[in-house]
């Protein structure tokens, strides 16, 4: 789990099925500012997937993990709630 200012951003949590997926989960209410990533894309530990904003602050959600995003389960405008799936990294 990063943290970024003092604040939660998001934690990961590997998924069970018959491949592991890193699954990026959001760890507080926030709007989604912009995403970085597009599924398809590479990452790599430390990437930025999306910025939430919050409070009037940006706030970065990193990859922990290097793969491949399967998953971008977020839009540019939504708002999201504490435990809500950001994207999968497999």
């Amino acid at each position: 789990m990063k943290r970024v200012r003092g604040l939660p951003a998001a934690e990961s949590v590997r998924s069970e099925g018959t491949a592991m997926a890193e699954e990026v989960r959001a760890e507080m209410v926030a709007n989604v500012w912009k995403v970085v990533v597009a599924e398809g894309d590479t990452v790599a530990d430390g990437d930025t997937l999306v910025i939430l904003e919050s409070m009037k602050m940006d706030i970065p959600v990193i990859v922990e993990v290097d793969g491949k995003v399967t998953k971008v389960a977020v839009t540019e405008g939504q708002v999201v709630q504490e435990g809500d799936l950001i994207a999968e990294i497999s």
